[in-house]
C-alpha cells in the first residue's frame, strides 16, 4: 500500500480484514423515530455536500492503520470507516444496475472495492462476516432472521439505509457519487510489527477522539506483552491468550451492548478483583499495575476477569432475564449499576440462580426507595461492608440481604434514608414518569395475582410500548360536563401529577383517549386489570375527581408498600 493513495488503490488486489479481537461494527443508522443525526447518515451527508460543492480537490477520507501480512492488511484502525463504506458502495451498485449494466470503469471499480469472483475485498469480524457477506455482498439473505449480534443488526440497517437513500435517485447522482468515492485520498500505514501497530493506535487515539477505555486497555496490554513478555513461544501465547479472550468479549459486547456499556463492565470488574465498590478510575489503576513488578501476570489475571465478566452479564442480561422473572424487573427497572458488581460475583461464586434472583429483589426495592426519596445520601457508603464481606470463603447472598432490609427498617439516623416512613411519604408526591411505570406495572401484577395460585407475573415487555396516562388530563377537555372534577388549584397541583391519576396503557390507547370526556375513556379501559378497576373507584356521578382519584392513590400505595 502506499502511503497516499485512493480508496480504490488502496483495496485493489488487497484482502482487508478486522481481526476477531477488534470490535465489531458499531456505527449507529437513523431511525423513523429518532430525528436525530448518527454516524451513517453523516457520512451520506459529507458526501453530499462535496457533490454539491463542485471543489475541484478529491474528498479525503482519513487515515488507515493496518497490519500488513503479504496481501492481507489486518485493520488497526479505521474499520467503521471501511465497513460503512462498503455499505454504501453495495447499495449503490445495487442501485446501478437495476438501471443498467456497469461501464468497464465502473466493472473494474467493483472489483476492487466489492470482490473478483470469490475474493471479497473487505471482511468484518468472523461472528458477523457470513450475515456481511449474504444480506450485502452476494444479497442472497433478504430477510431479518437470525440476527444475533447487535453488530448484525447495525450491519443491515445501515445497509437498508443506503438501499432506501439511493432507490430514487438519477444515474448522473449515482455515477458522481462512485466517482467521488473511488477517487477519494486517504493515507495508510502498513505496518508488519504488530508492536509497532498497537503503539500507534494508542499515540492517534491520545490524540485524536479518543477510543472506548476497553479498546485502550486492549492496546496496553498487548503493547506491554510485546515489551516485557518473554521472547518466542510464549510470547506468541500470551498474545495469542488475549486475543482470544478480547474476542470472547466483543462476542458479548454484541450480544448485551444495548443493554449496557462497555466500560462500566470494565469498571466493575475491576471492582471486583479489587474488592471495592470506591474502585473509580479505570485508566488509572490499570496503569499503575501495569508499571508494577508482575505486569505480565496481572494481564493474564484480569483479562480472565474480564472475559468471563461479559460472559456472566451476558447470561444475566439474556438467557437468565428472559426465564427468571426477578432478573427481569430489576433489568427492566434501569440505572442498576451498583447491583452488578455483586451480580457478577454471584455468577463468579456459581451461586444458584434462585439466589441471582432473591439479590436482583432486595435491590430492586432499594433502588427504587432511592429513586423515589431522592436523598443525596450515597447508598455506596453503605453497602460497600457487605459487599467486600462477600468472597468465596463466605458465598452467601443472606448478609447482604439481611442488611438492605435493615436499611429498609432502621430509623438510625446515617442509615435511615431509605426507611418504610420515608418510602410512603415520598409516594405521595408527583412521581418520575418512568418510575412511575415500573410502580403501575408491579401493581398490575399485584391485582393479576390475587387469588391465583402458580400465577405466572406479567412481563414488562409484554406491553406494546408502555406509556403513562393521566386519566384526568393535564389540560381540562374544553365544554362541559366532562366527568372530571373542577381544575381548581387544588384539583392541578395536588392530584393530577400522582399515582392515582396515572394509569398504565399502550402507546396506542394512550394516543386514542387523549383529553377525550371521562365516559367515553372509561369505556375503553378494558385490557387490563388497573384499567378494568377504575370503575370501582367512581360514583354514580360517573366523576373522576378528587375522591375517586384519593381512593385509588391509597390502594396503590397500600399495595407497593408490601412490594417494596
Amino acid at each position: 500500500m502506499e502511503p497516499s493513495t485512493t480508496i480504490q488503490k488502496m483495496m485493489a488486489n488487497n484482502r482487508i480484514v478486522v481481526p476477531a479481537y477488534q470490535r465489531a461494527y458499531s456505527w449507529e443508522t437513523p431511525t423513523d423515530t429518532s430525528g436525530r443525526s448518527t454516524q451513517t447518515d453523516v457520512f451520506l451527508s459529507d458526501l453530499e455536500d462535496y457533490r454539491a460543492s463542485n471543489t475541484r480537490s478529491p474528498y479525503y477520507f482519513g487515515h488507515f492503520l493496518f497490519e500488513e501480512a503479504g496481501q492481507l492488511f489486518r485493520v488497526i484502525d479505521g474499520q467503521q470507516r471501511l465497513t460503512t463504506l462498503t455499505l454504501f458502495l453495495a447499495a449503490l451498485f445495487t442501485r446501478l444496475k437495476s438501471l443498467r449494466e456497469l461501464t468497464d470503469p465502473e466493472h473494474i471499480c467493483f472489483e476492487d472495492m466489492i470482490r473478483r469472483r470469490s475474493e471479497i475485498r473487505f471482511n468484518t469480524v468472523d461472528y458477523d462476516n457470513q450475515l456481511f457477506v449474504d444480506y450485502v455482498i452476494d444479497q442472497s439473505k433478504t430477510d431479518h432472521h437470525g440476527l444475533e449480534t447487535a453488530s448484525a443488526q447495525r450491519i443491515v440497517r445501515a445497509f437498508d439505509y443506503f438501499k432506501a437513500q439511493l432507490r430514487d435517485k438519477s444515474e448522473d447522482y449515482l455515477t458522481e457519487m462512485l466517482a467521488i468515492v473511488c477517487q477519494a485520498v486517504c493515507t495508510t500505514h502498513p505496518v508488519r510489527d504488530e508492536s509497532e501497530a498497537i503503539q500507534m493506535f494508542i499515540f492517534q487515539n491520545n490524540r485524536g477522539k479518543r477510543p472506548s477505555n476497553l479498546e485502550v486497555v486492549k492496546a496496553q496490554f498487548m503493547y506491554t506483552v510485546h515489551l516485557h513478555g518473554h521472547d518466542g513461544d510464549h510470547k506468541a501465547q500470551l498474545i495469542a491468550e488475549i486475543k482470544g479472550r478480547f474476542e470472547n468479549i466483543y462476542k458479548s459486547i454484541s450480544a448485551i451492548e444495548y443493554r449496557i456499556n462497555e466500560d462500566d463492565v470494565l469498571l466493575y470488574t475491576l471492582r471486583v478483583d479489587f474488592n471495592s465498590l470506591w474502585e473509580s478510575n479505570t485508566l488509572e489503576k490499570i496503569g499503575k499495575m501495569l508499571a508494577g513488578n508482575e505486569p505480565i501476570e496481572f494481564i493474564q489475571s484480569f483479562t480472565r476477569s474480564l472475559s468471563a465478566s461479559f460472559l456472566h452479564l451476558s447470561d444475566f442480561f439474556g438467557k437468565h432475564e428472559k426465564e427468571h422473572f426477578q432478573i427481569h424487573s430489576l433489568v427492566t427497572l434501569s440505572g442498576i449499576a451498583i447491583t452488578l458488581p455483586f451480580i457478577i460475583k454471584a455468577y463468579r461464586y456459581a451461586l444458584p440462580i434462585t439466589d441471582i434472583g432473591a439479590l436482583c429483589s432486595a435491590f430492586e426495592g432499594l433502588i427504587v426507595r432511592h429513586r423515589l426519596i431522592g436523598t443525596r445520601a450515597d447508598i455506596t457508603a453503605r453497602i460497600n461492608g457487605v459487599y467486600e464481606a462477600f468472597t468465596t470463603k463466605d458465598s452467601s447472598i443472606t448478609p447482604i440481604v439481611e442488611h438492605i432490609n435493615w436499611l429498609k427498617n432502621t430509623d438510625k439516623s446515617w442509615w435511615a434514608y431509605w426507611n418504610t416512613e420515608k418510602l410512603e411519604e415520598a409516594l405521595q408526591g408527583e412521581i418520575n414518569h418512568a418510575t412511575a411505570k415500573h410502580l403501575l406495572w408491579k401493581y398490575e401484577i399485584h391485582l393479576e395475582r390475587r387469588g391465583q395460585r402458580g400465577y405466572m407475573p406479567k412481563r414488562f415487555d409484554t406491553i406494546q410500548s408502555p406509556e403513562l396516562e393521566h386519566i384526568a388530563p393535564r389540560n381540562e377537555p374544553t365544554g362541559m360536563p366532562h366527568g372530571y372534577d373542577e381544575y381548581d388549584e387544588t384539583f392541578t397541583s395536588e392530584y393530577l401529577n400522582c399515582l392515582g391519576n396515572y394509569l398504565l396503557l399502550s402507546k396506542s390507547h394512550n394516543c386514542a383517549v387523549g383529553n377525550i370526556v371521562f365516559a367515553r375513556k372509561l369505556a375503553t379501559y378494558t385490557h387490563n386489570a388497573q384499567q378494568r378497576e377504575i370503575a370501582t373507584f367512581v360514583t354514580n356521578m360517573q366523576i373522576w375527581g378528587k375522591d375517586a382519584i384519593q381512593l385509588r392513590h391509597d390502594k396503590i400505595i397500600e399495595a407497593l408498600m408490601t412490594e417494596l
